[in-house]
């Protein structure tokens, strides 16, 4: 039985794979770049692309968003807010984004009106590591409030990913979070990984963390 279990589990993996891979020709013969937001809830996925839309903007270029949540619109109806082209993907009961959601997400996105795709997935730390949606680039976002052993508890999450955004710094005092930790625990896990530092309420940390991105 144990066999059968893992070989079901191999094949999801594999064709979730394979959908990935077309959905990155996909957006890059519409000439978009995609990135996977990942963290918990509340670290600050929605708010750090209201920060950093305007920013893009300012460059030339529009912006685009999935909003992932098992249930409901509300990082949905925040992104909407900003004006930009926006597709709420409910999961039901999973607790991930995967491939073939956001592949149907992509049908309903003018993809030739945006430049940048922030494909922002559900809140947890666990499930979407496995699962690849056609990113170019994967950033995940931890905040103070979460403690200070939040990276040491999810180290595939971290090995998986481009770049790491510690957020809420301005909170660390209040929460006792020590910030070297939360980065040299990073840097365990993936060495080469653009580590930042950010305050979404002020924009501290987000130009820098935007260069990296674009790069």
């Amino acid at each position: 039985m144990h066999h059968i279990d893992v070989r079901i589990e191999k094949d999801i993996y594999d064709v979730n794979r394979r959908i990935a891979e077309s959905n990155a020709h996909h957006l890059k013969a519409h000439g978009v770049r995609a990135f996977d937001l990942l963290g918990a809830i509340g670290s600050g996925k929605t708010a750090l692309i209201e920060k950093v839309v305007p920013l893009l903007k300012q460059r030339g270029l529009q912006a685009g968003a999935i909003a992932g949540d098992v249930f409901g619109d509300d990082d949905y109806q925040r992104i909407r807010a900003l004006g930009i082209p926006a597709v709420n993907a409910n999961t039901g009961k999973e607790c991930h984004l995967d491939a073939h959601l956001v592949e149907h997400s992509l049908e309903d996105l003018d993809l030739e009106s945006i430049d940048i795709l922030f494909i922002e997935n559900v809140g947890n730390m666990v499930c979407p590591t496995d699962f690849l949606l056609g990113a170019e680039k994967r950033v995940v976002i931890v905040s103070s409030t979460e403690g200070d052993d939040v990276v040491n508890k999810h180290p595939m999450m971290f090995r998986g990913c481009d770049i790491g955004i510690i957020n809420k710094i301005d909170l660390a005092p209040l929460v006792g979070a020590d910030l070297d930790r939360m980065e040299n625990d990073m840097r365990r896990y993936h060495p080469g990984m653009g580590i930042f530092r950010t305050n979404l309420k002020t924009g501290e940390g987000i130009p820098a963390f935007l260069d990296a991105l674009l790069k």
